[in-house]
């Protein structure tokens, strides 16, 4: 697009979910109602807020939870949320493809359309994060979207600790990093936790591809029924510059949003200046794409 404002003002919301499906999307409506007052333009919400992480336990009664993407509640309710406030919100919704379930997520515009769906290319499977047995791995390659704000990339969740993703959607012209994610306790051992790590891991990709990260997740315990115990999701929701360094962040407790104002005309200048497109020797990476 042309004629793009040099800055952009986003946003990364931070709520805990009950099984209350309505309620969880009224929630995330007020979220991004607030967000957009505070004059954000891209407002994230966390993975599958619909309702409760529930890749914690093996039900098959749970699929029920899926559905198409033109009547899924939640995308619904932030296209409608999206044009009142002329705000672009990528949508985390579990989705159900003729046979075929899919974590997925419908990046939505500022009028309200759907501008294309990206499907979870990493699936995880283990203690407390069972999402094999529920989502297919996407088919839909990595995606980016043009705004009115700039190009952005979105990545689901577990995609956030792969710099091969952060990479290519860079490459594909992504000028910011979006990760809804749900991530917190690791059941099987609670003297764990990752959540340094896992910001670590994310403010490496603003750092290495030279360009903001924008990550929101979920607060609070939940315990599914069956469940090898209570999950407890820890938050720490924050937006980085091209440094990596944090320029917005919430503690694990808080609930709502937090917002950033982003200048990326100086992002490109800065990743310019970098050099790593400039230097990458893409002749010796055939490696990254063998399998061990």
């Amino acid at each position: 697009m042309t004629d793009r404002p040099s800055k952009v003002t986003v946003a990364a919301l931070q709520l805990a979910f009950s099984d209350d499906e309505t309620e969880n999307i009224e929630a995330v409506a007020d979220a991004v109602n607030k967000a957009a007052a505070r004059g954000a333009k891209i407002i994230l919400p966390p993975e599958l807020f619909e309702g409760p992480y529930f890749c914690t336990v093996e039900n098959e009664a749970l699929f029920a939870r899926a559905r198409q993407l033109a009547e899924h509640p939640a995308v619904t309710t932030m296209q409608r949320i999206a044009k009142e406030q002329g705000v672009y919100i990528p949508t985390s919704f579990f989705e159900r493809e003729g046979p075929h379930h899919y974590n997925s997520l419908a990046m939505i515009d500022d009028q309200g359309e759907i501008m294309g769906v990206y499907r979870k290319s990493h699936i995880p499977e283990g203690p407390g994060y069972q999402e094999k047995y529920y989502f297919r791995p996407g088919n839909s390659g990595f995606k980016v979207w043009n705004t009115r704000y700039g190009t952005i990339g979105v990545g689901i969740c577990w995609d956030q600790w792969y710099p091969e993703v952060a990479r290519a959607m860079a490459l594909m012209g992504a000028e910011m990093l979006f990760y809804p994610t749900a991530i917190g306790s690791e059941p099987y051992d609670p003297t764990l936790d990752t959540s340094r790590m896992w910001r670590r891991a994310m403010q490496g990709h603003a750092v290495s591809n030279c360009m903001p990260v924008i990550a929101a997740n979920r607060i609070g315990e939940e315990e599914m029924p069956g469940a090898i115990g209570p999950q407890t999701f820890y938050g720490h929701s924050f937006i980085t510059d091209e440094w990596g360094d944090l320029v917005a962040e919430v503690e694990d407790w808080q609930s709502g949003s937090i917002v950033a104002t982003l200048d990326l005309a100086q992002v490109r200048t800065h990743r310019a200046g970098m050099g790593f497109f400039r230097d990458r020797r893409p002749d010796l990476y055939g490696r990254l794409a063998q399998d061990i």
